[in-house]
Protein backbone atom coordinates (compact mmCIF):
# COMPACT_ATOMS: atom_id res chain seq x y z
CA UNK A 1 0.00 0.00 0.00
CA UNK A 2 0.79 3.46 -0.62
CA UNK A 3 2.17 5.69 2.44
CA UNK A 4 0.57 8.85 2.70
CA UNK A 5 3.80 11.36 2.15
CA UNK A 6 4.90 14.62 5.15
CA UNK A 7 7.34 16.88 3.89
CA UNK A 8 9.30 18.44 7.21
CA UNK A 9 11.70 21.00 6.67
CA UNK A 10 14.59 21.58 9.12
CA UNK A 11 14.64 18.02 9.62
CA UNK A 12 18.37 17.74 10.26
CA UNK A 13 18.06 17.91 13.96
CA UNK A 14 15.79 18.85 16.77
CA UNK A 15 12.10 19.29 16.12
CA UNK A 16 12.57 18.34 12.69
CA UNK A 17 13.97 15.08 13.24
CA UNK A 18 12.23 14.30 16.23
CA UNK A 19 8.95 15.35 13.93
CA UNK A 20 9.78 12.81 10.84
CA UNK A 21 10.27 10.29 13.27
CA UNK A 22 7.14 10.18 15.13
CA UNK A 23 5.17 11.27 11.34
CA UNK A 24 6.86 7.67 10.42
CA UNK A 25 5.71 5.93 12.98
CA UNK A 26 2.34 6.99 11.96
CA UNK A 27 2.74 4.88 8.59
CA UNK A 28 3.91 8.14 6.66
CA UNK A 29 6.48 8.50 4.12
CA UNK A 30 8.58 11.41 5.27
CA UNK A 31 10.83 13.57 2.86
CA UNK A 32 13.42 15.12 5.19
CA UNK A 33 14.31 18.08 4.03
CA UNK A 34 17.03 20.24 5.39
CA UNK A 35 20.68 21.85 4.31
CA UNK A 36 22.94 19.00 6.33
CA UNK A 37 22.59 16.14 3.91
CA UNK A 38 24.61 13.60 5.69
CA UNK A 39 22.40 14.21 8.28
CA UNK A 40 18.93 13.75 6.77
CA UNK A 41 20.30 10.68 5.13
CA UNK A 42 20.87 8.97 8.07
CA UNK A 43 17.57 10.01 8.92
CA UNK A 44 15.72 8.66 5.88
CA UNK A 45 18.14 5.43 5.89
CA UNK A 46 16.25 5.39 10.01
CA UNK A 47 13.10 5.95 9.26
CA UNK A 48 12.46 4.36 5.56
CA UNK A 49 12.20 7.99 4.10
CA UNK A 50 14.04 10.23 1.94
CA UNK A 51 16.70 12.97 1.86
CA UNK A 52 15.72 16.13 0.11
CA UNK A 53 18.56 18.82 0.31
CA UNK A 54 17.28 21.70 0.82
CA UNK A 55 18.17 25.18 2.06
CA UNK A 56 14.23 26.76 1.84
CA UNK A 57 15.66 30.32 1.16
CA UNK A 58 16.67 29.45 -1.91
CA UNK A 59 14.49 29.06 -4.95
CA UNK A 60 15.85 26.40 -6.49
CA UNK A 61 16.14 23.71 -3.57
CA UNK A 62 12.60 24.47 -2.83
CA UNK A 63 11.27 23.89 -6.51
CA UNK A 64 13.69 20.51 -6.09
CA UNK A 65 11.83 19.76 -3.04
CA UNK A 66 8.41 20.26 -4.61
CA UNK A 67 9.98 18.17 -7.52
CA UNK A 68 9.92 15.29 -5.31
CA UNK A 69 7.29 15.85 -3.17
CA UNK A 70 5.47 14.87 -6.75
CA UNK A 71 1.30 15.46 -7.69
CA UNK A 72 0.02 14.84 -4.21
CA UNK A 73 1.12 15.73 -0.29
CA UNK A 74 -0.89 15.13 2.72
CA UNK A 75 1.24 16.78 5.49
CA UNK A 76 3.91 19.75 5.02
CA UNK A 77 5.74 20.24 8.32
CA UNK A 78 7.61 24.05 7.99
CA UNK A 79 9.82 23.69 10.89
CA UNK A 80 12.55 25.20 9.55
CA UNK A 81 13.76 28.79 11.20
CA UNK A 82 15.39 30.01 13.97
CA UNK A 83 16.50 33.04 16.03
CA UNK A 84 19.87 34.66 15.92
CA UNK A 85 21.24 37.05 19.20
CA UNK A 86 19.25 38.44 22.06
CA UNK A 87 20.37 42.50 21.45
CA UNK A 88 18.42 45.13 22.07
CA UNK A 89 16.68 46.72 19.27
CA UNK A 90 18.81 49.97 20.39
CA UNK A 91 21.41 47.45 19.37
CA UNK A 92 20.02 44.93 16.72
CA UNK A 93 22.23 43.46 14.11
CA UNK A 94 19.91 43.98 11.02
CA UNK A 95 21.59 41.69 9.14
CA UNK A 96 20.25 38.89 11.47
CA UNK A 97 16.97 40.37 11.68
CA UNK A 98 16.64 40.12 8.49
CA UNK A 99 18.06 36.41 8.30
CA UNK A 100 15.29 35.92 10.73
CA UNK A 101 12.61 36.91 8.55
CA UNK A 102 13.82 34.90 5.49
CA UNK A 103 14.27 32.36 6.99
CA UNK A 104 10.75 32.56 9.47
CA UNK A 105 8.38 34.42 7.16
CA UNK A 106 9.70 34.12 3.63
CA UNK A 107 10.52 30.69 3.53
CA UNK A 108 7.26 29.55 5.03
CA UNK A 109 5.68 30.89 2.67
CA UNK A 110 7.78 30.65 -0.04
CA UNK A 111 7.53 26.56 0.22
CA UNK A 112 4.27 26.20 1.23
CA UNK A 113 3.04 28.28 -1.84
CA UNK A 114 5.39 25.79 -3.97
CA UNK A 115 3.42 22.79 -2.09
CA UNK A 116 -0.10 24.17 -2.41
CA UNK A 117 -1.40 22.66 -5.22
CA UNK A 118 -0.11 19.07 -4.46
CA UNK A 119 -1.51 19.62 -0.93
CA UNK A 120 -4.85 20.58 -2.05
CA UNK A 121 -4.73 17.13 -4.59
CA UNK A 122 -3.80 15.35 -1.59
CA UNK A 123 -6.32 17.11 1.15
CA UNK A 124 -3.40 18.16 3.61
CA UNK A 125 -2.50 19.50 6.35
CA UNK A 126 0.04 22.47 7.05
CA UNK A 127 1.84 22.91 10.26
CA UNK A 128 3.90 25.90 11.07
CA UNK A 129 6.23 25.95 13.76
CA UNK A 130 5.52 28.81 15.37
CA UNK A 131 6.73 30.02 18.80
CA UNK A 132 5.20 32.11 21.94
CA UNK A 133 7.45 34.84 20.89
CA UNK A 134 4.78 35.24 17.96
CA UNK A 135 2.18 35.86 20.41
CA UNK A 136 4.28 38.05 23.87
CA UNK A 137 7.39 40.00 22.82
CA UNK A 138 10.46 39.50 25.60
CA UNK A 139 13.20 42.06 25.93
CA UNK A 140 16.42 41.26 23.34
CA UNK A 141 13.87 39.32 21.66
CA UNK A 142 12.67 41.88 19.07
CA UNK A 143 13.78 40.60 15.61
CA UNK A 144 12.56 36.54 16.65
CA UNK A 145 9.73 38.27 17.61
CA UNK A 146 8.76 39.98 14.87
CA UNK A 147 9.40 37.22 12.51
CA UNK A 148 7.19 34.78 15.00
CA UNK A 149 4.16 37.33 14.68
CA UNK A 150 5.13 37.47 11.22
CA UNK A 151 5.01 33.64 10.91
CA UNK A 152 1.30 33.77 12.51
CA UNK A 153 0.03 36.11 10.12
CA UNK A 154 0.75 34.15 7.44
CA UNK A 155 -0.94 31.42 9.08
CA UNK A 156 -4.23 32.75 9.91
CA UNK A 157 -4.24 34.16 6.49
CA UNK A 158 -3.83 31.39 4.66
CA UNK A 159 -6.51 29.56 6.79
CA UNK A 160 -8.90 32.25 5.49
CA UNK A 161 -7.57 32.09 2.19
CA UNK A 162 -7.79 28.12 1.69
CA UNK A 163 -11.40 28.49 3.68
CA UNK A 164 -12.96 26.53 0.75
CA UNK A 165 -10.11 24.25 0.41
CA UNK A 166 -9.55 20.31 1.90
CA UNK A 167 -6.73 21.75 3.39
CA UNK A 168 -6.14 21.99 7.72
CA UNK A 169 -3.83 25.10 8.84
CA UNK A 170 -2.21 24.54 12.10
CA UNK A 171 0.54 26.54 14.07
CA UNK A 172 2.32 24.82 16.95
CA UNK A 173 3.15 27.43 19.19
CA UNK A 174 5.97 25.82 21.64
CA UNK A 175 7.36 28.19 24.74
CA UNK A 176 11.01 27.01 26.32
CA UNK A 177 12.55 23.82 24.15
CA UNK A 178 15.36 22.79 25.23
CA UNK A 179 16.83 20.60 21.64
CA UNK A 180 19.17 20.23 19.91
CA UNK A 181 21.09 23.53 18.41
CA UNK A 182 18.25 26.45 18.55
CA UNK A 183 20.62 28.08 21.59
CA UNK A 184 23.91 27.43 20.15
CA UNK A 185 22.41 28.60 16.68
CA UNK A 186 21.15 31.83 18.58
CA UNK A 187 24.34 32.27 20.11
CA UNK A 188 26.54 31.07 17.51
CA UNK A 189 28.21 28.51 19.44
CA UNK A 190 28.57 29.89 22.63
CA UNK A 191 27.53 26.89 24.85
CA UNK A 192 27.23 28.79 28.09
CA UNK A 193 25.17 31.21 26.86
CA UNK A 194 23.09 28.48 25.64
CA UNK A 195 23.20 26.35 28.86
CA UNK A 196 22.16 29.30 30.41
CA UNK A 197 18.35 30.15 28.59
CA UNK A 198 17.95 26.55 30.57
CA UNK A 199 19.63 26.67 34.01
CA UNK A 200 17.60 25.67 36.94
CA UNK A 201 14.53 25.17 34.82
CA UNK A 202 13.38 21.81 35.94
CA UNK A 203 11.89 19.26 32.77
CA UNK A 204 11.77 22.02 29.51
CA UNK A 205 9.76 20.53 27.03
CA UNK A 206 12.09 18.24 24.38
CA UNK A 207 12.03 17.72 20.86
CA UNK A 208 10.07 14.64 21.13
CA UNK A 209 7.01 16.73 23.33
CA UNK A 210 6.57 18.77 20.21
CA UNK A 211 6.92 15.86 17.73
CA UNK A 212 4.24 14.13 19.37
CA UNK A 213 2.10 17.17 18.88
CA UNK A 214 2.90 17.10 15.43
CA UNK A 215 1.81 13.43 14.65
CA UNK A 216 -1.42 14.27 16.92
CA UNK A 217 -2.13 17.15 14.73
CA UNK A 218 -1.65 15.34 11.13
CA UNK A 219 -3.57 12.15 12.23
CA UNK A 220 -6.79 14.03 13.43
CA UNK A 221 -10.01 13.17 11.32
CA UNK A 222 -9.88 15.46 8.12
CA UNK A 223 -12.87 17.73 9.18
CA UNK A 224 -11.06 18.89 12.65
CA UNK A 225 -8.83 21.70 12.22
CA UNK A 226 -6.15 22.83 15.20
CA UNK A 227 -5.85 26.49 14.34
CA UNK A 228 -3.17 26.88 17.25
CA UNK A 229 -1.41 24.93 19.81
CA UNK A 230 0.22 26.74 22.27
CA UNK A 231 2.67 24.52 24.46
CA UNK A 232 4.81 25.09 27.56
CA UNK A 233 6.86 23.05 30.21
CA UNK A 234 4.88 23.43 33.60
CA UNK A 235 7.81 25.53 34.97
CA UNK A 236 7.27 28.08 32.07
CA UNK A 237 4.20 30.11 33.10
CA UNK A 238 4.33 33.10 30.53
CA UNK A 239 7.15 34.18 28.69
CA UNK A 240 8.68 36.69 31.69
CA UNK A 241 7.57 34.23 34.22
CA UNK A 242 10.21 30.81 34.54
CA UNK A 243 10.16 29.13 37.69
CA UNK A 244 13.87 28.37 38.35
CA UNK A 245 15.43 26.15 41.25
CA UNK A 246 18.93 26.58 42.53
Amino acid sequence: MTRPLAVVTGASSGIGAASARYLAREGFEVICAARRLDRIEALAKEIDGRAVQCDVTSASDVAALTEAAGSQLQVLVNNAGGAFGLEPVADADLDAWRRMYEVNVIAVAAVTKSLLPALIAGRGTIIVMGSTAGQVAYEGGGGYAAAKHGARAVVDTLRLELWDQPVRVTEIAPGMVQSEGFALTRFNGDQSKADAVYAGVREPLTADDIADIVAYVATRPAHVNLDRITVRPRAQAAQHKVHREP
